[in-house]
């Protein structure tokens, strides 16, 4: 008896810097290492993907002509949309069909016109009547799906993204090596990431702070805030910065803070954990339920809030050694998990 076809989309997974490439090579190593014959899988990219899965799955590339006809609409028992971007439309397929939503923050954030997030909802309203289930990466995610589409509900579940464990090359040094005990956050230099509001804890103490991530016009606001605490030399914007980088800083650093007000799951926060550190994170969207009682929130972002959140937390993390309590936190998310939700899933949908 064949095995069921399934094709996962990993289309946009272009650039390294963003948040849909973790996920894209964490769960699509995963449900290679996983699946156990189960299915036969293939993966959705884009020709100049930087990341082809070391040649341990068969590939269909995406075209242009795909948005008007997909010439394997036949050739699946499972095509799953593993985020909502979808350039495959999901009514080019006959399958059962799986959508990932990863986050609303425009409905959120509302830097859009009205009108256009309308638009916006409607288009992923389309989008979610055309498949079979729905999958969200946090509760927080699945409560805004239950809230614009209870027609939804039906069909809905949650499954928790991982992350990898990164590891420290021996002898490695950053590009940058700060010089003195440092804080580190890292994500794009937008607004609702919030490290505008880090050099109020800066305030008052000797650390340097370590920004990492492409780089936007809120730069400017983030050095205006150093400026404001006097405390710019010691405010350092790396831009993207490397997998050997970003490891040493998670492993040296003396805490990662992440004080975002839009996050539908928040890998940042697992991989700063799975090094034992302590996290300082907004107690807003869905970073409660990835830092878990082991986080330090911040519940509102006037400074001397978070540099009394900051100081006690510091000062509660040495005294209780809770650097295993971070680890323990970490280890409960794992991509290994989540190919064994959606590799249960695909099952699901074919009974």
């Amino acid at each position: 008896m064949s095995k069921p076809s399934v094709l996962v989309t990993f289309d946009s997974m272009k650039d390294i810097n963003r948040g849909y490439y973790s996920f894209g090579k964490g769960l699509g190593d995963a449900l290679i290492k996983q699946n156990h014959e189960r299915f036969k899988l293939k993966y959705y990219l884009f020709k100049n993907n930087p990341y082809i899965f070391n040649g341990n799955v068969d590939i269909l590339y995406l075209s242009k002509i795909h948005r008007i006809f997909f010439p394997a609409r036949n050739e699946f028992d499972v095509v799953h949309l593993s985020d909502q971007t979808c350039r495959l439309r999901p009514n080019k397929v006959n399958a059962k069909k799986i959508m990932t939503i990863h986050d609303m923050n425009k409905v959120h954030l509302k830097f859009s016109k009205p009108h256009r997030i309308k638009v916006y909802i409607e288009k992923l309203r389309k989008l979610i009547g055309q498949c079979d289930r729905i999958v969200t990466i946090s509760e927080f995610v699945a409560n805004d799906v239950l809230h614009y589409f209870p027609e939804a509900a039906n069909k809905l579940r949650v499954i928790y993204n991982g992350a990898d464990k990164l590891i420290v090359p021996d002898n490695y040094s950053p590009a940058f090596p700060p010089q003195k005990p440092f804080l580190f956050t890292i994500g794009l230099l937008s607004v609702q990431k919030g490290f505008h509001l880090l050099p109020a804890l800066l305030k008052d103490n000797d650390f340097e702070l370590i920004i990492a991530g492409i780089e936007t016009p809120h730069k400017q606001k983030i050095i205006e805030e150093a400026e404001k605490y006097d405390c710019l030399s010691r405010v350092h914007i790396t831009g993207p910065i490397s997998d050997g980088d970003k490891a040493w800083y998670y492993k040296n650093c003396s805490a990662f803070v992440f004080p975002s007000i839009a996050e539908g799951f928040g890998l940042p926060v697992i991989e700063a954990m799975h090094f034992g550190k302590p996290v300082f994170l907004s107690k807003f969207t869905s970073l409660p339920e990835v830092g878990g009682e082991a986080a330090y929130y911040f519940d509102n972002f006037e400074p001397a809030h978070m540099q009394s959140v900051f100081a006690k937390g510091m000062k509660d993390f040495t005294d209780r050694n809770r650097a295993e309590e971070m680890t323990a936190q970490a280890n409960k998310f794992s991509w290994e998990r989540a190919a064994n939700q959606y590799l249960d899933l695909y099952t699901e949908c074919l009974q």
